[in-house]
């Protein structure tokens, strides 16, 4: 029989329903893997076998009493450590909420165990999700499990911010992860790593516990191995919630009933303004390949125009650390988490003191530009503008999917880069999202696919752009991809 840790969500639930195994060793397996893997690839904060085992335990009780099972019966999953979880630390892989443990759970999460799963633990991230590297957590850098062929052994990037998902899932440390996508932070790891996810159309997810970065672009999303596994994922994750003002009260459709790769009848855009100069050969050559692709899955492939797009990556960076720079002032010392209190401080110095020690120093930078322009003097210059020009990339998506379904880009511009190697230049980092953060602007939804691997041997990822809730129309066309790029491939374990 194949290794339990090798089999992927579908698989695991199926053989769990099925009687092939219980729920129980899949758990044990999984544990394993976590502890055998921690020490080198850092991708848990908080590790919690026992959550997994209760769970699993739960399942196979059900089973035997002849109970419905769920839909994620008998998973054991990894969940981001930006979602609160009753009971066990959440951080945020920030000091200033370190040993902070919620009272309630997550809407997200709730939704995950409800329909069967288990935790694993808390996977490490970006600092309040803000990096595209897996480098400003305050509990030490995630290690991508890839290694370059050229037998480099520079440890390289997961991605970010949510790469301890990316790592866990890529090195079979779980079947399955949450993420979250604010502009980028699902796509982005999932390419660097040859796993898949989706960001789904804003709202659909409830955001009710997941602790903010900026509030009107933070979407929940499955990190996973296959695109079934991530329409399964998400079907449990979705949702009306009421007390989220931004969920979408609508039902949540069977996308996994629905998945089929037969593109007949559709049409495929390609933007023109995502040729950038100077773009990376190999990932010019794997979009090319993925429109051939689609061609045989029966698609017809038009050219669009974007042309507002080259102004996202600035217009993002204006709204997002404004919006944190709002959402991050409730981290004061005074509540919970982290407090600093110099002898004979008063109030204000001990804000200062805690936000000092607490936060890292992107986290800083962020706050920094986000009050700069939403003060009085910079607000119409730069925050109004930036908004103005959002509504103008929304409408240029508009436009483009009179003419087409769906939208074929690269998700990354290069594949995974060293640890180290961009951290000193955040514009250079920066520039990592310029092909996710259109999508993350108009709230639509969007899914990497891996296509296949580079001449270094890592993974490169092509991203599939939908309409507003239209997520089986991009999970069908990563379905598409996917049953065409046959990727199998999977890091070498040396940890």
């Amino acid at each position: 029989m194949t290794e339990l840790t090798e089999l992927t969500v579908a698989e695991i639930r199926d053989g769990v329903a099925g009687g092939a195994f219980k729920a129980v060793e899949v758990a044990e397996a999984f544990n394993a893997n976590v502890a055998a893997a921690q020490a080198a690839l850092n991708a848990f904060i908080v590790t919690t076998p026992y959550k997994a085992i209760e769970a699993a335990a739960r399942v196979d009780a059900d089973r035997a009493a002849g109970k419905a099972l769920g839909k994620l019966a008998g998973v054991p999953i990894g969940m981001k450590d930006l979602f609160a979880t009753k009971g066990v630390q959440t951080t945020a892989a920030s000091h200033i909420l370190e040993g902070f443990t919620p009272e309630y759970e997550s809407t997200v999460s709730r939704n995950l165990w409800n329909a069967g799963a288990g935790m694993l633990g808390k996977l490490n991230l970006d600092q309040f999700a803000m990096g595209s590297s897996n480098e400003t957590s305050a509990f030490g850098n995630v290690v991508s499990p890839w290694r370059r062929w050229d037998g480099d052994t520079a440890p390289l990037a997961p991605g970010g911010s949510s790469g301890g998902s990316s790592a866990a899932v890529s090195a079979r440390l779980c079947p399955a992860a949450t993420g979250t996508d604010t502009g980028g932070s699902i796509r982005q790891p999932a390419a660097f790593t040859g796993i898949s996810g989706i960001k789904p159309t804003y709202g659909r997810c409830s955001r009710w516990g997941i602790v903010a970065f900026a509030s009107s672009l933070d979407q929940a999303g499955p990190m996973a191995r296959t695109v079934r596994d991530c329409a399964i994922m998400l079907e449990a994750m979705a949702g009306f919630d009421p007390k989220d003002a931004t969920s979408l009260d609508l039902p949540v459709p069977a996308w996994e009933a629905g998945l089929n790769p037969d593109l007949r009848g559709k049409k495929v855009g390609v933007p023109r303004e995502y040729r950038l100069d100077g773009m990376d050969g190999e990932v010019a050559a794997s979009w090319d390949q993925g429109i051939a692709w689609l061609k045989d899955a029966g698609a017809e492939v038009v050219e669009i125009s974007l042309p507002h797009t080259r102004y996202a990556l600035p217009t993002y960076y204006i709204i997002a650390p404004a919006e944190a720079s709002s959402n991050l002032a409730r981290y004061d010392g005074v509540r919970y988490g982290l407090r600093d209190l110099p002898d004979g401080a008063n109030l204000q110095e001990m804000y200062a003191a805690t936000r000092a020690a607490g936060f890292g120093a992107e986290v800083k930078r962020r706050i920094l530009i986000g009050t700069y322009v939403l003060s009085a003097g910079f607000y119409d210059a730069y925050y109004t503008q930036a908004q103005k020009v959002r509504t103008l990339i929304a409408r240029d998506f508009e436009k483009a999917f009179e003419q087409c379904d769906v939208i074929l880009v690269p998700t990354t511009p290069s594949a995974a880069f060293a640890l180290g190697e961009k951290s000193a230049d955040p514009l250079e980092m920066y520039l990592n999202d310029v092909f996710s953060v259109p999508a993350s602007l108009a709230g639509l939804p969007a899914m990497s696919v891996p296509a296949g691997l580079n001449g270094q041997g890592l993974p490169l990822g092509l991203q599939v752009i939908g309409r507003p809730f239209d997520e089986q129309g991009v999970l069908n066309a990563g379905l598409a991809i996917e049953s065409r790029a046959a990727f199998h491939a999977k890091p070498e374990k040396w940890w």
